[in-house]
């Protein structure tokens, strides 16, 4: 038994009990980042000494017979856009290279309070824009699967480390599929919760109407522990919904027989893999094999979510960037005025990707093209959103695939932005409609990893844990583990 390779849930029981302790797994989840890290590197900082640290601190407070939370002793990773402080947040961009916040995120803090243990921060796209974590302004990280593709972005660190074993779950953000699409990536289970279901607070913002914290686990079972954990009212974002959420542990093991999964024909069009297709509708064999009644449906405004994305997100970047100016906080190019400080501070700071973005998203808001491009893209986000709760008066669930390919191979996308924006093309409406999402394991496509995405009407993340458990406890495909050797070399 691999301590590194174990669960949330089954490392939990064996800490209950005294089998083994919080110090052994850290220890355990430690030696595997070593050995694996100059392979896959998935971690930007690294806590180690620290979460030594909290690991006797969880030990003692057991041996004391004291109460300890719910994932008291679990090791964690976070990606470097949620701050934690003393310990550097750096968006991955070189302008935040050095800066350690004063403060913790919301979700650092509620993890904290369960007794998680950080690891450390995780690699990601530089200010989350990107899909395949080459947009990080230090290095690039290596899917587990196969070290010669992407994990996936902008949360790939999180994502790879948890494939990988170098941390037993990970938060991660989503702006327009940023959990799912790595999840899909690295073959395990990363879920964007409803707008508002999880706090904001802490989090470096990218386009603040899209935006949101959710887990990376090996299973569905480790998903609802860890939503458990961090969902519910937060006063300190205005935007977090004040309903109590329940125990989403209770959902899970409850029969999907009649529950009605729509397919909606736009997401199995052209530019879907026909493997990943293929894929898909095996796995949906398996959910109609346990009664659910699975039909076509159509979301027809889909085809224009990416032109809206990429409209919204970089407006919504270009507000929320401007606070990086070299004044404040973070890198400061000197300069002789304080327009020349901004430019250079900017123009040296961020990197390709982030400069593209921006400029298109301060056009967009521009005097004389905001009606035209700003404005037009809110009304085109509405028909999308009608889209989605028209479905959900017929269907309990939605199907599609999380990704149109299997990961493709880094440098094989990054000077191609068209391509690299299509990546994302099934998980990007789930943003714009603010509704759940989840992707979990269902398949391989030649070796590689393919994702099953699920959604569900705002606020029934429950419905869809359900749902995803039930396809969990009868497939194998979420105990299959990436076999990376000491020596860097991916023989999955």
């Amino acid at each position: 038994m691999e301590l590194w390779d174990l669960t949330v849930h089954e490392l939990s029981r064996l800490l209950a009990t005294g089998e083994v302790s919080a110090v052994e797994v850290t220890q355990a989840a430690l030696e595997r980042a070593q050995q694996v890290e100059p392979a896959v590197r998935a971690f930007v900082t690294s806590t180690a000494d620290q979460a030594v640290v909290e690991a006797n601190t969880v030990d003692a407070a057991r041996a004391r017979g004291e109460q300890v939370g719910p994932l008291a002793g679990i090791p964690m990773a976070l990606k470097d856009n949620i701050c934690t402080r003393g310990v550097r947040t750096t968006c991955c961009s070189r302008l935040l290279e050095k800066f350690a916040p004063s403060y913790d995120a919301t979700v650092v803090r509620r993890l904290q309070e369960a007794g998680a243990i950080l690891m450390g921060k995780t690699n990601m796209d530089e200010f989350a824009m990107g899909s395949s974590t080459e947009n990080s302004a230090f290095f690039p990280t290596h899917n587990p699967w196969d070290l010669e593709r992407v994990p996936g972005g902008s949360s790939g660190g999180s994502a790879a480390a948890v494939a990988a074993g170098e941390a037993v779950f990970s938060l991660g953000s989503d702006t327009g599929g940023s959990i799912r699409q790595p999840a899909a990536f690295c073959s395990v289970v990363g879920l964007k919760p409803s707008y508002g279901r999880v706090s904001r607070f802490g989090v470096t913002a990218f386009a603040s109407s899209l935006d949101q914290v959710g887990p990376f686990t090996k299973d569905v079972t480790d998903c609802a522990l860890v939503l458990n954990a961090i969902a519910g009212k937060d006063e300190l974002d205005p935007t977090s919904v004040v309903d109590t959420p329940p125990d989403y542990r209770q959902f899970l093991g409850k029969d999907i027989k009649g529950l009605r999964i729509g397919l909606p024909r736009e997401y199995f069009a052209e530019g879907i893999d026909d493997e990943v297709k293929e894929v898909i509708m095996k796995a949906v064999g398996v959910l109609e094999g346990l009664g659910a009644v699975v039909e076509e449906t159509s979301l027809p405004h889909t085809e224009y979510a990416p032109s809206v994305y990429y409209i919204l997100a970089p407006a919504e970047a270009s507000s929320n960037m401007g606070r990086l100016d070299g004044v404040r906080y973070g890198r400061r190019v000197e300069a002789p005025d304080v327009d020349t400080l901004y430019n250079r501070t900017r123009s040296q700071g961020f990197g390709a990707e982030v400069r593209r973005r921006l400029m298109i998203g301060t056009y967009a808001l521009s005097a004389g093209n905001y009606e035209v491009f700003y404005q037009k893209a809110q009304q085109v986000r509405t028909l999308i959103v009608r889209d989605f709760e028209q479905a959900f008066t017929q269907y309990d669930v939605l199907l599609t695939p999380t990704s149109p390919t299997t990961p493709f191979k880094i440098g094989e996308k990054i000077d191609d932005p068209l391509q690299m924006y299509l990546s994302d093309i099934c998980t990007i409406p789930v943003n714009l409609a603010g509704i759940p999402g989840l992707s979990l394991p269902c398949g391989f496509s030649q070796g590689l990893p393919v994702g099953m995405q699920l959604l569900a009407k705002p606020f029934a993340e429950s419905t869809l844990l359900q749902v995803a458990y039930a396809f969990e406890q009868n497939t194998d495909y979420h105990k299959q583990r990436p076999q990376v050797t000491v020596g860097g070399e991916s023989n999955a």
